[in-house]
């Protein structure tokens, strides 16, 4: 009689990594020394007109109002403090980026004289391009999408040799998470948090400084709905790849997410979606309201908090206006819609 043969088991599903650790309040708080020497805290203020829009008390973090007009900033100073201590003859470094995190590159690589190459998609924010090129760095066009600058970004670092600076580290989540610290000690009792998900370092900040200062702090992450890949990962359980074609937030046009981020984002609360359209409006009730430029992704905290605007009413909000950095055109068409 022959033995009926043992099957192999199908392949598991990939399974997210070991939870790596947030950055402690220890590391927060160096990291927030290192910022304070080149630029001081943003403010977080309320705007009564932007309360009446929301229906409840709304408390909007500027992080628009940093030396390079978003809260990358940040993350650029801790990683390049630790990148001159401990490689102290770096010849330059190399990195990727839609805008923001190249202008944290491009003030903190100028502040330490490291040259740096700051690979963008093609169609990349003109204005975007211009600042970092101001700051002195190489700028390279590679790619129709941030992922494909991401592999632009790595070929480049092995030609030269030169450091691939990531656009995901526990160093730039410690720099970041700053500016949480500053909204959570500014404001006690914070019930919710709206806070945008490009790669996710913004979003793992905010969950670090919730944790390290013993909240109960609800934390809502928000995604572009044309940029979905960390919602659908999310929900998932595993890292899962989405086309990202929003057209307004370019600072979440994620196509991968990164696997150590989204082991970081289990805490929080839920993910929301917010529309191009969404988006928009936002972007004028903000300019309206408080007279405060948002690019796409700075005004998603708030297309995600009208969106919950029922859920939210009799509740203390923040939502995070990461960054203004929107070329006039694209700007004057919002207003004009």
């Amino acid at each position: 009689m022959t033995a009926t043969p043992t099957l192999p088991a199908p392949p598991a599903p990939p399974a997210l990594p070991a939870l790596p650790a947030l950055p402690a309040l220890a590391d927060l708080e160096a990291a927030a020394a290192l910022v304070y020497a080149a630029m001081p805290p943003t403010p977080q203020y309320r705007w009564p007109l932007l309360e009446a829009r929301t229906g409840t008390e709304t408390w909007v973090k500027h992080e628009n109002h940093t030396p390079a007009g978003a809260f990358k900033v940040r993350g650029g100073i801790a990683y390049f403090d630790w990148l001159a201590r401990q490689v102290p003859r770096v010849a330059g470094v190399v990195t990727a980026t839609r805008g923001n995190h190249g202008q944290s590159v491009g003030l903190a690589s100028a502040r330490l004289g490291i040259p740096a190459v700051v690979v963008v998609p093609h169609g990349n924010s003109r204005e975007k391009n211009a600042a970092m090129r101001a700051q002195g760095v190489e700028l390279v066009e590679a790619g129709d999408d941030f992922q494909a600058s991401v592999e632009a970004a790595d070929a480049i670092a092995r030609e030269r040799g030169w450091h691939r600076l990531p656009s995901f580290h526990p160093l730039l989540v410690a720099g970041v998470g700053t500016y949480a610290l500053e909204l959570f000690r500014a404001v006690p009792a914070l019930d919710t948090v709206y806070v945008p998900i490009g790669l996710g370092s913004g979003a793992c900040g905010v969950l670090a400084a919730r944790g390290a200062l013993g909240l109960s702090t609800e934390v809502v992450g928000v995604v572009s709905a044309h940029a979905p890949a960390y919602a659908r990962s999310l929900a998932a359980g595993r890292p899962e790849s989405h086309p990202a074609t929003t057209r307004l937030a370019d600072g979440m046009a994620c196509r991968t997410p990164v696997p150590d981020a989204l082991a970081l984002l289990g805490g929080l609360a839920r993910v929301v979606e917010v529309t191009d359209d969404e988006v928009a409006h936002a972007m004028r009730a903000l300019f309206h309201d408080t007279h405060n430029a948002a690019e796409g992704a700075g005004a998603a905290s708030l297309a995600a908090l009208l969106q919950e605007r029922d859920r939210a009413r009799g509740r203390r909000v923040a939502v995070v206006l990461c960054g203004g950095n929107v070329d006039a055109d694209v700007f004057a068409g919002v207003l004009a819609g």
